[in-house]
């Protein structure tokens, strides 16, 4: 777990340092335009919310090492290859490949740490992780504009000291971590999930497949995430435009919040040890509370409280959505990998609608009711929440009694049409 924190924290750290430069890059350096530089910006993300569904297919095939040291090495191959673009094209091309190392590392990344944080730690686990990512992802923007200052805007420079903080990974995790293995008791609860989520022809076709579909929980990640980032990434016009704040103010709101973030692993706890469905609902709750301080009080302290708020239940879902994802992937322990691969799909779109649904109605009918339809969306996804949260609690008790039930059925042999008690010794 370690090793895949210290990965965590470096690739974050690689990006951060990526995504301050690069914009900049194409804008001042190539001549792109605001449009050209958003769909630039926004490509990889879109990349891999197409190919996780397959790249986790293929990671439950090849490995989850080996297709996570793979995604290392392409992510790399990324930073190097931006040390020599000059053309527009290259950079979306680099920027292609780069969605594609994504949807291959986060399939197999989420069910190592599933697999090696623990049962009864699987949210702490992602706790840790997430906030890894997130002050390394800060600490990254910070640092791409201190070395383009320092570099005097050399740009192949700063994406050269890209490439080798995200190469530095490799090495740790070809040396630490290691490929889950299979015990008895985790191969029998996986053959008892399959009786109960892989029903035969003959029952499918009379009672339904019991299977449970990935699309409602990939829904929820794209409700949870949609609803946070609609002002996420909209923040510094709200609050230049919209609070008549200044650039300084804002930037000062970012970092008081971003302090927020280092609460991850005490919801982590709280998710492992008291309620997972109390942490889930403090996304939500952020949500609304949130919106309704910006309503009431744009001003510096209300912005600065309602973002914190905002980054508080962001922390707070991470954790709660890894372990949710792990739980529902092991029932199905063939597939983990895609069911992964396509349930964060979900919530990488949320992420790319978000701010869409949020500039679209801000132009149409101003803040207030972009604040609104906020509050009324994290209202529905509280209730799909909890819906959601009770379908998955009874399909682990149809995978539990199964596996009791395939327990006491190994105790039996029937050799030419007789039970015979097998020894207990």
């Amino acid at each position: 777990m370690a090793a895949i924190v210290a990965e965590g924290f470096l690739s974050r750290l690689s990006f951060g340092i990526i995504s301050f430069a690069l914009p900049l890059y194409a804008f001042r350096e190539l001549g792109m335009g605001l449009a050209a530089v958003g769909v630039l910006v926004s490509l990889n993300l879109v990349v891999a919310i197409a190919l996780k569904p397959a790249m986790g297919a293929l990671a439950d095939r090849i490995g989850l090492k080996r297709s996570f040291t793979a995604s290392i090495g392409m992510r790399s191959a990324v930073s190097l290859l931006l040390v020599f673009a000059v053309l527009p094209w290259q950079l979306f091309a680099i920027r292609t490949i780069h969605g594609v190392s994504i949807s291959l590392r986060d399939p197999s990344v989420f069910v190592l740490i599933a697999d090696h944080g623990g049962k009864k730690a699987i949210a702490s686990a992602f706790a840790w992780y997430q906030t890894a990512k997130s002050v390394a992802g800060a600490l990254g923007k910070g640092a791409g504009g201190v070395l383009l200052g320092l570099t005097a805007s050399n740009f192949s420079l700063v994406f050269l000291i890209a490439f080798v903080l995200s190469a530095l990974p490799i090495l740790v995790v070809l040396r630490y971590v290691r490929e889950p293995g299979h015990d008895a008791h985790a191969a029998r609860t996986a053959a008892a999930a399959q009786d109960v989520l892989a029903p035969t022809e003959q029952e499918s076709s009379s009672e339904g497949s019991s299977r449970p579909a990935v699309l409602p929980f990939a829904g929820f990640g794209f409700l949870v995430s949609s609803t946070a980032y609609m002002l996420a990434n909209l923040f510094p016009i709200f609050a230049v435009e919209y609070a008549g704040l200044t650039a300084g103010q804002a930037g000062v709101i970012y970092m008081i919040a971003a302090s927020l973030t280092l609460s991850g692993p005490f919801f982590g706890w709280l998710s492992d040890h008291v309620s997972r469905r109390l942490v889930l609902s403090v996304r939500s709750a952020a949500n609304v509370a949130s919106s309704v301080i910006y309503l009431a009080a744009p001003s510096f302290a209300g912005l600065t409280a309602g973002r914190a708020l905002d980054d508080m239940g962001k922390a707070a879902f991470r954790p709660a959505w890894g372990a949710m994802m792990a739980e529902v992937a092991n029932l199905d322990r063939r597939r983990r990998a895609r069911t992964m691969g396509a349930m964060s799909s979900g919530e990488d779109a949320g992420e790319i609608v978000g701010p869409i649904l949020a500039g679209v109605l801000w132009s149409a009918w101003g803040v207030p009711v972009l604040l609104g339809v906020r509050i009324a969306l994290a209202v529905v996804t509280e209730l799909y929440s909890i819906a959601l949260t009770r379908s998955l609690s009874s399909l682990e008790g149809r995978a539990e009694r199964q596996s009791v039930t395939s327990d006491h059925s190994r105790r039996f042999r029937v050799p030419g049409g007789g039970a015979e008690r097998r020894s207990a010794t």
